[in-house]
């Protein structure tokens, strides 16, 4: 029997419109193309990743997953949605806002991946500045960061080509393919998105 509890209404209705991409919240229907997607790409994705479980691709593995976005959207403590080219309907990667903090903080924490066939596209660009609209718009953060490690140029050139700031490093701040690494840590601000914006 599979245990498996539908998206909220509010994240089954959420699409973020670009002129080439759409994100929206991950479907049961899309297990197949995840998988796929992702075992395409495994290579590519790996070295920045945390280990892969043995069953990562699994439809199962999948459910759950989707169990964990459903919990979080209605917790508010987080918003993942896949990435789409909006003319083919392909699913292109997907992008994540985690670790949501409210109080005196609010700020989450961003997370994407990409396949490889659609790297370098400006695909990730353009979804990352649609969800930064949503978490400045209608989520109402004040504060975005993020973090790569070191030797990851292209996710260090699209965070500071996306308006980030560079804030600092950190020791051994995330465990990648079994190892503690360093990281490069990021962040935008509601202020500083909305000068871009009025600058573009």
């Amino acid at each position: 029997m599979r245990l498996f509890r539908s998206l909220s209404t509010n994240a089954s209705g959420v699409r973020l419109s670009g002129t080439n991409t759409l994100l929206r919240a991950p479907l049961e229907k899309d297990w197949r193309d995840y998988a796929e997607l992702r075992a395409g790409s495994r290579k590519f994705l790996e070295p920045w990743e945390p280990t892969w479980p043995s069953d990562a691709l699994s439809r199962d593995a999948f459910y759950r997953r989707l169990n964990r976005y459903a919990s979080d959207w209605r917790n508010d403590s987080g918003y993942s949605m896949f990435l789409f080219d909006r003319q083919s309907s392909a699913l292109v990667g997907g992008i994540s806002l985690s670790n949501v903090r409210r109080g005196v903080a609010q700020c989450g924490t961003l997370g994407y991946w990409m396949g490889e066939a659609y790297a370098g596209q400006g695909y990730m660009r353009e979804g990352l500045d649609l969800l930064l609209k949503f978490s400045f718009g209608e989520l109402s953060l004040h504060r975005v960061e993020a973090a790569c490690l070191p030797h990851n140029d292209r996710s260090r050139n699209l965070l500071l080509g996306s308006g980030f700031s560079e804030d600092g490093f950190a020791r051994k701040y995330l465990k990648i393919r079994g190892t503690w690494q360093d990281h490069l840590l990021f962040s935008i601000l509601t202020e500083d998105h909305a000068l871009r914006r009025d600058n573009a």
